[in-house]
């Protein structure tokens, strides 16, 4: 399976400012509240399924066949989206630089990866640039 990763930052994320430790002025620490009686076991939560990014929301257009797998924390506000296609490494590589207008570069050969940079590289706000990630998981 060719799985797509896309790699966009979420800029109005802000990061929480660094407090002082110790704080001033602090004193002893808090004593613990009294432990409470133990409450009635409740069902377990029901995870909300996580909603499918679109091409709007990525700010990239998505490979046809493309199918949304999963998403993770990538760091500073960003997150890993993954796609997966049965399309073959060199369709997907061809359909990205038609669409984005840019050669890309081929950061490994084996297994075959190829990246596109979509968006500035802003070092003191993002753990990794913006981009499209095609890589042949068949090979």
């Amino acid at each position: 399976m060719l799985v797509l990763q896309v790699l966009l930052s979420a800029l109005l994320v802000q990061q929480p400012t660094p407090q002082p430790f110790p704080r001033p002025g602090g004193g002893a620490p808090p004593r613990p509240a009294d432990p409470a009686a133990p409450a009635a076991p409740q069902a377990p939560a029901t995870v909300a399924a996580e909603a499918i990014p679109t091409e709007a929301t990525l700010g990239v257009a998505l490979y046809p066949e493309a199918q949304y797998l999963t998403s993770y924390d990538a760091g500073r506000g960003q997150r890993y989206y993954l796609f997966g296609t049965t399309g073959s490494f060199v369709a997907v590589v061809t359909y990205y630089r038609t669409v984005l207008k840019q050669r890309g570069e081929l950061v490994f050969e084996a297994p075959a990866t190829h990246q596109f940079d979509i968006g500035r590289f802003r070092e003191e706000t993002m753990a990794f640039p913006p981009s499209v990630t095609v890589k042949d998981y068949q090979s």
